[in-house]
């Protein structure tokens, strides 16, 4: 009789949450500077929650550590589904697996709302390497081992590039930057040979010529440079490494509020209107339960946790 009354009374109180959420605004917490890809579909998804539930949804950036920072922030807040998460495979995924002490459980402290989303990468070189397709440059950088400089701004650049360097069997030099933004100036300027970068910061560049596109690192072609094949098409087909985007809050979440995030959150990836500027960001929606996030997060922890046994990197 106790177990009844108190399932009949925790049922009750999940049903009042839902029934107030939200009773204030919602901050999503972006990994990432203003303007970065990340922030951009925070706040386009953000304006058209905000609108459906009658409360702000305020974007928040908190960059650095490779989402470390943001993922913590959100770890720590209390899980009444008003402080969320715009989380990428850098905190999520890449994080952990180059941590010997992650700074958190991506599994055990977060709540899983639903998967976003997948962001189109290329790989792009300065026009002063001689190579318009990708077994050119492997053929180059074969001949030229540890004569080309490559960048990274993130955590899915460093991982990336890494995997692509050993599948390819090629040595290349890396220099680091505190994110991408800084990355492709250098780029443009010279003073870098190579780098896997988002649609957003290299699209402009490879139509007005400044870059050249070898491949697009999605399974399929990128409306925005259909010219560029995929990696698999250019002879890499084991190349594996997904960035993504998915959205969190802090662990133990009332199941109704993260029903209700997640049903507001898909109805706006189900408009039209998002799906058309989601469209001019490169960027494709994969809207999925709760629970598919879940697993989708433990797959890709193995799967960055091996991409990096084969590259040869060792969590620092």
């Amino acid at each position: 009789m106790k177990k009844l009354v108190a399932g009949l009374v925790l049922g009750a109180l999940c049903a009042v949450a839902y029934a107030q959420y939200p009773n204030k605004p919602i901050k999503i917490i972006v990994p990432f500077p203003a303007g970065s890809a990340t922030d951009t579909i925070s706040r386009i998804l953000g304006n058209s929650v905000s609108n459906a539930v009658g409360q702000p949804v305020l974007v928040e950036n908190k960059a650095g550590a490779d989402g470390a920072i943001a993922a913590s922030e959100v770890m720590r807040a209390a899980p009444d589904g008003h402080t969320l998460l715009m989380a990428t495979n850098s905190p999520m995924s890449a994080v952990p697996a180059l941590k010997k002490v992650p700074p958190y459980d991506p599994v055990a402290d977060f709540t899983p709302i639903s998967d976003i989303g997948r962001y189109t990468f290329f790989i792009v070189v300065h026009p002063s390497v001689p190579a318009n397709t990708l077994s050119e440059f492997i053929a180059y950088a074969k001949a030229n081992p540890g004569k080309i400089n490559y960048a990274t701004g993130n955590t899915t650049g460093i991982v990336s590039t890494a995997f692509f360097a050993s599948q390819a069997g090629i040595q290349m030099v890396h220099v680091p930057y505190r994110g991408e933004p800084q990355a492709i100036i250098d780029l443009v300027g010279g003073r870098v040979q190579l780098l896997f970068a988002s649609s957003s910061t290299s699209v402009p560049q490879v139509r007005d010529g400044k870059l050249r596109a070898l491949v697009t690192t999605l399974a399929k072609r990128s409306q925005l440079l259909p010219d560029v094949p995929t990696i698999a098409e250019a002879g890499m087909p084991q190349f594996s490494v997904t960035s993504w985007a998915g959205l969190f809050g802090p662990a133990k979440m009332p199941r109704d509020v993260v029903a209700r995030i997640n049903k507001e959150f898909g109805a706006a990836m189900a408009r039209s209107d998002v799906q058309a500027l989601m469209e001019k960001q490169a960027f494709v929606l994969t809207p999925s339960s709760p629970e598919r996030l879940g697993e989708f997060v433990k797959e890709q922890m193995e799967s960055y946790r091996n991409i990096l046994r084969a590259a040869g990197v060792q969590p620092e």
